[in-house]
């Protein structure tokens, strides 16, 4: 399969295609074993693992997807993901009419955040949302002068862009990582490093705590969550980041680190987004993909994971980007 792939793609690093043919392999694997199982033991109920796969070949068919087709693209595919997540936010928490201005503006900071990642303007990037937006949204609120439910109104909207597009454009802003000199992986290494320790996170959490869990962790929020589970998952995670650490430029105590950080704030995000949905008294954010649920409910832990992951590596072995004069001059 590496071969083939190399092939194809001559034009990615050998880490990358060696990367993406055991993320395959794993999941050819992983699917055949549970197609056995069901064969020989049809009275064993695994349909949850066999939904949680079936969801993890879709996701990780669309990141690779994203990372093989041209640059542009990339950015383009990985905003979209951005906006079905956003929208699903905001279909759920039931805002006020008088908001829908507000809504508009919000959707529209997806390009224009994409966009700055793009352009890899740190400076920008990083202030849009978190403090610009954050004083532009509550104005326009104010002046349909709805002044009902609006301090709800304003926490959510800000809260809901935070989430699902301030935090998964970190994803598009890897993509940007200028490169390093013996680091041939670049950002599309460093996408691929997280997203497959975030996903195996959560397939590995799963099984460990349905094999060996007793000692629920949250019950109220999630009964499934269990001490073991989350343990067992840290711990796998963390082992299966030291062999792939070759897809990023850290040292070996930098990516066992960087590994048992990606599985705890996976599970924070999962957390989080299962308080919601229990808060609103719903099994999935939406029916986006039949039968797995909405698109926020295969990402959530990313919304998490994403900037956790990027700014460790923007602290720990990336110099500054260029200032704006800069990337204007080179335009």
């Amino acid at each position: 399969m590496r071969k083939i792939l190399s092939n194809l793609f001559p034009e990615q690093s050998s880490e990358v295609i060696l990367m993406i043919s055991i993320i395959l392999i794993t999941l050819l694997a992983v699917s055949a074993i549970l197609l056995a199982v069901k064969k020989a033991m049809p009275e064993k109920n695994i349909t949850e693992i066999v939904n949680r796969t079936k969801s993890w070949w879709i996701m990780i068919g669309i990141f690779i997807a994203a990372i093989f087709i041209n640059n542009t693209a990339s950015y383009v595919f990985l905003a979209i993901l951005s906006f079905f997540a956003f929208r699903e936010l905001y279909s759920v928490l039931h805002f006020r009419q008088s908001d829908r201005s507000a809504l508009l503006v919000a959707l529209l900071t997806i390009p224009v955040q994409y966009a700055l990642a793009y352009f890899k303007w740190y400076g920008g990037y990083i202030i849009f949302i978190p403090v610009i937006m954050f004083l532009l949204l509550p104005p326009i609120m104010v002046i349909k002068q709805d002044t009902h439910r609006i301090t709800k109104s304003m926490a959510l909207l800000h809260w809901s862009l935070m989430l699902s597009v301030f935090g998964l454009s970190h994803l598009a802003f890897l993509l940007s990582m200028p490169d390093l000199e013996g680091f041939s992986s670049g950002g599309r290494g460093l996408l691929l490093f997280l997203v497959f320790l975030t996903e195996i996170n959560d397939i590995m959490q799963f099984i460990w705590g349905k094999t060996f869990g007793k000692h629920k962790i949250l019950p109220n929020v999630s009964p499934n969550k269990t001490w073991e589970g989350f343990i067992g998952g840290v711990i796998s995670t963390t082992v299966i980041g030291y062999f792939i650490g070759f897809l990023t430029p850290l040292s070996t105590s930098q990516v066992i680190f960087t590994s048992a950080m990606i599985s705890v704030f996976g599970f924070a995000g999962d957390v989080v987004l299962s308080a919601i949905k229990r808060d609103k008294g719903i099994k999935d954010m939406s029916d986006t993909i039949p039968g797995h649920g909405g698109i926020f409910d295969r990402i959530d832990s990313l919304s998490f994971t994403a900037p956790a992951f990027f700014h460790l590596m923007y602290f720990l072995v990336y110099p500054p980007f260029q200032p704006f004069e800069e990337i204007c001059k080179n335009l």
